[in-house]
């Protein structure tokens, strides 16, 4: 299976695999389908451009609190002050584009929900998940979930995983195990007035300074 994947990374190269002396002391580099056991690595990456903004702009969404405080004020108040991104988050990133072919495991169908439920059993019980479906995996953590969830795959001898994003189910999101096998790989400089940058930006309620 080929399949067209856009992605965010660091320059200079967005496709490059993180350094390993930056995992942390378990091993991963604390992301949903990292490797438990440190035995390979994995790129993130998103089938539309926009996914990567949502993907890696979230963390500057305004605080939920900041919501909630201003529900509890009488009277009309819409105006939520926006989230900033500091401007060397865009000079220092490239997006790129690439295929990406091989065996990718889709984690939220119905026949691995089954088959995981069964492996998992254990860890599942030691972390207080009375049970495996949908909106358990569809959770960003805990981490050792989801990480011990790629591991399975991986061990099956698949090459990544497919899985919808928690900003919004339009988005299609591709875990790449290492050695990722990929052609056509191309980056490029993100543009300040990038549609697809700016309408994540206005998703989030976000700026960059």
């Amino acid at each position: 299976m080929k399949i067209a994947v856009h992605r965010i990374g660091r320059k200079p190269d967005p496709w490059q695999f993180p350094d390993w002396s930056r995992a942390n002391q378990d091993g991963t580099f604390g992301n949903r389908f990292d490797d438990p056991d440190a035995v390979y690595r994995v790129l993130y990456a998103a089938s539309p451009r926009l996914g990567c903004f949502l993907e890696t702009l979230a963390r500057y969404r305004p605080n939920i609190e900041l919501y909630a405080q201003l529900q509890e004020i009488d009277g009309d108040n819409d105006f939520v002050p926006p989230g900033t991104v500091p401007k060397e988050w865009l000079y220092n990133r490239l997006i790129g584009f690439a295929n990406a072919d091989g065996m990718f495991a889709d984690v939220c169908a119905s026949e691995w929900i089954a088959r995981l439920r069964i492996r998992l059993a254990t860890l599942l019980i030691r972390l207080g998940i009375p049970d495996l479906d949908a909106s358990v995996l569809q959770r960003t953590g805990p981490r050792l979930l989801t990480q011990s969830v790629s591991a399975v795959i991986f061990k099956e001898g698949f090459d990544g995983i497919r899985y919808l994003s928690r900003h919004g189910h339009d988005i299609e999101n591709w875990a790449l195990f290492e050695p990722a096998n990929l052609t056509g790989q191309i980056a490029n400089e993100i543009e300040p007035d990038d549609p697809d940058l700016l309408q994540a930006l206005q998703i989030f309620n976000i700026e960059i300074t």
